[in-house]
């Protein structure tokens, strides 16, 4: 029985694709189903850019947390872009309070840092409602973990790269235009994204 653990926070997942990554990467792309699914959308992104898609989804930062090491630090790279949030608002995994969340992602931002790898914040991307957990409201959740984290980046000189105001609608919420079920963005949602943290990647790279 102990043999069918669940992998729980998915290392399986880019063991194999790890290996094959260019050490040391240039940029790693670590979130959830959002990240997981700008590889599909527009994989020239990341190809003509060099970058690491290392998104899984439905994940909460818990999970990340536990797989930074394997899927950032042992890449090397010179920049980890962090997007993390949404499935902890949505207790995916059960409560977690906002605060401990955002401890979650300043345990990744410190693990970067010692490594020598310059994070990048980014906002929680905006949501009216949880298609697969309804009655969550996480408008208002979404827009107090994103003033924490901007709070969190202004102190530490941190570039945060904000998608949320970008790509809300009047509810807070992401428009249809950007994405099929309010959560996860359009090809069209992504282009914007690009253009935002292209930006953000290069003012580190300098």
């Amino acid at each position: 029985a102990f043999a069918q653990v669940k992998d729980w926070a998915q290392f399986n997942r880019y063991a194999e694709a790890n290996k094959n990554v260019k050490v040391p990467a240039k940029v790693v792309f670590m979130g959830n189903s959002i990240t997981d699914g700008w590889w599909p959308a527009d994989s020239a992104f990341f190809i003509s850019n060099g970058y690491v898609d290392r998104g899984i989804g439905g994940q909460t930062t818990s999970e990340m947390l536990v797989r930074f090491r394997a899927d950032v630090i042992n890449l090397k790279p010179k920049v980890v872009v962090i997007m993390a949030g949404t499935n902890d608002i949505a207790q995916n995994n059960g409560y977690i309070s906002l605060e401990n969340a955002f401890g979650n992602i300043v345990s990744m931002v410190e693990l970067a840092r010692f490594n020598k790898i310059t994070p990048i914040l980014c906002s929680v991307m905006p949501a009216y409602e949880f298609g697969w957990r309804k009655g969550m409201e996480p408008a208002g959740k979404i827009i107090k973990l994103n003033e924490m984290i901007k709070a969190y980046a202004d102190k530490h000189n941190l570039v945060y790269v904000d998608y949320h105001s970008v790509l809300k609608d009047e509810r807070n919420g992401l428009p249809s235009k950007y994405s099929y079920d309010e959560v996860h963005p359009t090809l069209e949602a992504y282009k914007i994204m690009e253009n935002i943290v292209q930006k953000a990647i290069q003012k580190v790279l300098k």
